[in-house]
């Protein structure tokens, strides 16, 4: 009986999330991670997702549940996780010999055995989640907490590998259906090793799809598990296209699937593709990539959206940081000072030193130090924050630093121009090195690095922070991430075009091309707003930045840009409205933010209704209507928690007034029966919802402009 409590537990926990009918992303209070113990089976949850697994022979997985739709996500045991050891392979847990690989039966594990070469269970500990990055909020943001749950790590060893020891940890967090798994190894042996692959999850996952025919990569993944790892880069702005660790693949030990060939795309791995290929010395110990693995209940792309979100908002809440800056294209004392007294005067919270502006952060000389420390103080006496812009990448430095290509043995072969340093070369070292002093010494607030490291693999031999070219692209993004981290817990905020989120970076672009900022103004308006629509699907408006050319960027003349801003002020306030009404920061980049008392007026009241209304423009994105120039485009943003529950941004791209009914999807401000909608700061109205949490409200967009609407809840 005692393999039928693992099926009793799992059903139970079902039921009670049913019980409950509460959407955890409108209240997700009460699910709170815990882990129970019964007998031989081990379940770690939070009432929205179940992960169990057996300790019978060995540790291994027999149950992983979305208790909120009740999807059962494995149909097959897998060894656990997998390294490969001066070159040869043992799986961590696992049982083999399960014969009908299409589903598991609870009953079938006391037949099943584990390998003796295998890694085997032998002790388990359960604690609270322990902060992977030591963030100290200082700036506003709209979650200031660090994550709670439980981690449940599982110790193994092998009779093969005496001294070494490998930990499998899962964290399960509260509120959310998400977990984070990832190993270490623990050298103990009296010896080195070298450890050339880290495979973090194997998951034997139930197909998506019945396809008779049809190769891997043609058929589609199980949609119930989105994946998302600390090892990301390519500079794509975009998480799915900056993965490098999950591959979903063909599992031909399942012989009862559909496809003639074996080529459903139902086995998850997960692993750096270019391995670790590393040397492990006796003392010390390892760490993996931490693997974040959310469940989702549906295919509705919102709410898919909102659950991703959610996730970022709880795993990096220093991404809910969303300092107001501008780009200060110089760096002259005298245009230093204005530019921050200018800011004090608007409301604005941040200057920028942009690229062109002269600003070298690798310049650590005392006199460079100098005239920068006290321009920090300046502005910082002035409740101002001061940063600067450095590139990394894309730039040649030398035939001993660049990256060497393995094709050729010569400089180049990089991902982006063909040259770039390599940041285990001295150059690279010594970069890191010289930006982390400047910063410390001057009081630097904010960083913005252009170009970190992309993932470019390097063929010295002779570059002290890699071996070769295995170990090249592992250790250079070790200390890129590393160099993040430090920078977060020290307070900096960090702008950055790729994605390093989950190792402490704050602000990605939306996506956009730069050339398009050398397109016509009301071109770029119009743009603009599609950037801001379609970059808020997956990030929350505080992770994306616009941009603002107040002077010429790429070209285009006068007709592109807002210089002299009192000559160009409706377009300069409509392009203020849509990216603060999004709850994005733009890089106003130019010298100055006004230049009349006109100017002026403008850009301070816009700063002051952006920070009335700053909580619920940063709350996410409900898409309406994406901007076409042919009618009217908006978005708004939603919160049950706030006092506003809503706000709604709208637009009209056409010379004329128009009237539209818009229905506003009023379900994630947990308003269900009836809303107060006012049109501005004008009187309210009460709405009654229908059946799908709509309210059809009808409003008037003045020609090439925009109109915003407050939801609140009803009058009581």
């Amino acid at each position: 009986m005692k393999y039928f409590t693992l099926l009793f537990v799992g059903c139970f926990m079902t039921m009670a999330a049913s019980a409950q009918q509460k959407d955890w992303l409108l209240d997700n209070t009460g699910y709170n991670a815990a882990v129970k113990e019964s007998g031989k089976e081990i379940t770690l949850s939070n009432g929205l997702v179940s992960r169990s697994f057996s300790i019978t022979s060995n540790a291994v997985c027999t149950d992983f549940r979305n208790l909120t739709s009740g999807e059962q996500l494995l149909r097959a045991v897998k060894p656990e996780a997998r390294i490969t050891v001066n070159g040869k392979e043992y799986n961590i847990g696992g049982l083999g010999g399960q014969q009908q690989q299409a589903y598991l039966l609870p009953e079938w594990l006391p037949g099943m055995k584990s390998s003796d070469n295998d890694f085997q269970y032998v002790s388990h500990t359960v604690t609270p989640i322990a902060p992977y990055v030591h963030w100290q909020p200082r700036l506003w943001a709209t979650n200031r907490r660090q994550p709670s749950g439980k981690t449940l790590t599982f110790t193994y060893a092998a009779k093969a590998l005496p001294g070494i020891g490998v930990k499998v940890h899962y964290e399960l967090y509260d509120g959310i259906p998400l977990l984070c798994k990832w190993l270490s190894v623990e050298n103990r042996s009296g010896n080195d090793f070298k450890l050339d692959q880290v495979v973090n999850e194997v998951l034997g996952a139930v197909e998506e799809e019945s396809a008779v025919v049809g190769a891997t990569d043609q058929m589609k993944v199980p949609h119930g598990i989105y994946i998302e790892s600390n090892y990301a880069f390519n500079n794509a702005m975009k998480a799915r296209l900056s993965d490098q660790t999950t591959h979903w693949k063909a599992d031909s030990s399942y012989r009862s699937q559909v496809n003639y060939d074996y080529l459903t795309p139902c086995l998850l791995e997960v692993y750096p593709d270019h391995g670790i290929h590393i040397n492990i010395a006796t003392g010390t110990t390892f760490k993996s990539i931490r693997t974040y693995e959310l469940l989702l209940d549906g295919y509705d792309r919102e709410r898919n959206g909102l659950a991703q979100r959610a996730m970022y908002r709880t795993i990096a809440p220093w991404t809910t940081q969303n300092p107001i800056f501008m780009h200060l294209v110089a760096s002259s004392p005298e245009k230093v000072r204005t530019a921050v007294d200018q800011c004090a005067e608007t409301g604005y919270e941040g200057v920028i030193l942009s690229f062109g502006s002269g600003l070298n952060m690798e310049d650590t000389s005392a006199a460079n130090i100098r005239k920068f420390k006290e321009l920090a103080d300046y502005a910082h006496a002035k409740k101002i924050l001061l940063g600067g812009y450095s590139l990394f990448s894309s730039r040649r430095i030398s035939d001993e630093d660049d990256v060497i290509d393995p094709k050729t043995g010569k400089p180049g072969g990089a991902m982006f121009g063909g040259h770039a340093p390599c940041l285990g070369s001295k150059w690279g070292i010594a970069y890191l090195q010289k930006i982390k002093s400047f910063i410390r010494q001057t009081g630097f607030d904010i960083f913005e690095n252009d170009g970190p490291y992309p993932g470019d693999v390097c063929a010295s031999t002779t570059h002290p922070g890699h071996k070769g070219l295995e170990d090249s692209q592992w250790t250079q993004m070790e200390q890129q991430k590393k160099f993040y981290r430090d920078l977060n817990e020290e307070g900096i905020y960090i702008n950055a075009p790729d994605w390093y989120f989950l190792d402490g970076t704050h602000k990605i672009a939306l996506g956009y091309r730069e050339v398009n900022f050398s397109l016509p103004r009301e071109q770029q308006t119009i743009l603009n707003r599609q950037n801001i629509f379609d970059g808020t699907w997956e990030k929350i408006p505080s992770m994306g930045w616009g941009f603002v050319p107040l002077t010429q960027y790429h070209g285009g003349g006068a007709a592109a840009t807002l210089e002299p801003l009192k000559d160009h002020l409706p377009t300069y306030e409509n392009l203020m409205m849509q990216y603060y009404g999004g709850g994005i920061q733009a890089c106003y980049r130019g010298p100055r933010l006004y230049d009349t008392d006109e100017t002026k007026n403008l850009v301070r009241k816009t700063l002051s209704w952006y920070k009335k209304y700053r909580n619920i423009a940063n709350a996410d994105v409900i898409h309406l209507r994406r901007a076409d120039g042919r009618d009217w485009d908006g978005f708004l943003h939603a919160d049950p928690h706030q006092p506003y529950k809503a706000l709604v941004m709208l637009f009209n791209p056409l010379t004329t007034t128009i009237t539209r009914e818009i229905t506003l999807p009023l379900y994630y401000t947990g308003l269900s029966r009836s809303a107060s909608i006012r049109v501005q700061e004008g009187p309210a109205k009460q709405y009654t919802l229908d059946r799908g949490y709509n309210a059809k409200v009808k409003v008037e967009i003045p020609g090439q402009g925009y109109t915003w609407l407050v939801v609140e809840g009803a009058a009581k």
